[in-house]
């Protein structure tokens, strides 16, 4: 069951030859949603083999261009390989104007619906969610009102052993109790009651895997407890140390600031971007980052990031 992670853009405000504008397509077994959609968000799409008509559902934290010009371009497209379904856009209020002003103009001929769903809250708060995974947004500290998204699995029914079936001649209904995690009470024609203990009888198939996105911010409080435990955090590093002015002025996160983010929360991992185009090369930033959070990587257009059931206990990832 796939839970990875596509980087389509690093770059803050303007793209440079090597960064394309904040994009990124998390693929939730086999579904996928986009976290911001920076321009160029569907050419980077097409280099990574990511179908555009494949998305159902875009997040958007805020209305900054460098986060949301893409998307236009992105339904113009959708349009024109002729969608049909809807196109459910995550985004603040102010977006519901844009997207009217848009339609206005360009979406005579669409044969599918952009449907805006109101992003507003003051604290960590569901907005979506399937059968399998759910999507809770909070506020972070920018400019302008802006969120972040996390992505996480929802805990999976318990599978039963075989030889707990075996051993006890379990019955359909015995194994559903099981499976919703409760024990299993028998009483016998003389009233003597015996217990089937859950935690021998059935186990966890997996730790739900989790991802959070964290752009753009200037550090407070609160984000490190809303993102504690993730496996992997994104977090923006607009700024190298040193920078602390700038970032507050401009309402970023130098690298120190994320990686201390990272370390409060207990993060599995953390992934930096949204790179200052006056460091055409940011390398240097990752030294940065691991003094203060060792387990970091820097962001970098077409990387895949994956998380496999299999190793979740662990924290592990591939990178790619």
């Amino acid at each position: 069951m796939d839970f990875t992670l596509n980087i389509l853009g690093t770059a803050s405000a303007l793209p440079t030859v090597n960064r394309f504008p904040s994009a990124q397509v998390l693929n939730i077994r086999g579904r996928l949603f986009l976290i911001d959609c920076g321009e160029g968000t569907q050419i980077q799409m097409r280099k990574q083999h990511l179908s555009i008509m494949k998305l159902d559902t875009v997040f958007l934290s805020h209305l900054h261009g460098d986060h949301v010009f893409g998307i236009f371009g992105l339904l113009s497209t959708m349009s024109m390989l002729g969608r049909t379904s809807p196109f459910h856009i995550y985004a603040p209020a102010a977006f519901g104007k844009v997207l009217a002003d848009f339609l206005g103009s360009f979406g005579d001929g669409f044969k599918f619906e952009p449907v805006h769903h109101t992003v507003k809250v003051s604290s960590p708060q569901l907005v979506f969610e399937t059968r399998s995974m759910e999507v809770t947004a909070f506020p972070l500290h920018h400019r302008i009102e802006t969120y972040g998204y996390l992505f996480r699995e929802k805990t999976p029914m318990k599978n039963v052993h075989k030889s707990a079936i075996e051993k006890y001649g379990l019955s359909l209904s015995e194994i559903g109790t099981l499976k919703r995690g409760e024990d299993v009470t028998r009483v016998d024609g003389s009233g003597k009651t015996t217990v089937i203990s859950n935690h021998e009888a059935a186990y966890q198939p997996y730790v739900p895997r989790s991802f959070a996105y964290c752009s753009d911010t200037a550090p407070f409080p609160e984000l490190a407890e809303w993102v504690k435990g993730v496996d992997l955090l994104y977090h923006e590093t607009t700024f190298p140390c040193g920078m602390e002015k700038m970032a507050a002025i401009t309402g970023h996160s130098t690298t120190v600031q994320a990686a201390e983010c990272a370390a409060a929360a207990h993060v599995g991992k953390l992934i930096v971007g949204h790179y200052s185009s006056r460091y055409p090369d940011a390398s240097f930033f990752l030294d940065e980052v691991r003094k203060v959070f060792p387990e970091a990587e820097l962001a970098r257009e077409g990387m895949v990031l994956e998380l496999p059931l299999s190793e979740m206990k662990d924290n592990a990832y591939i990178c790619r």
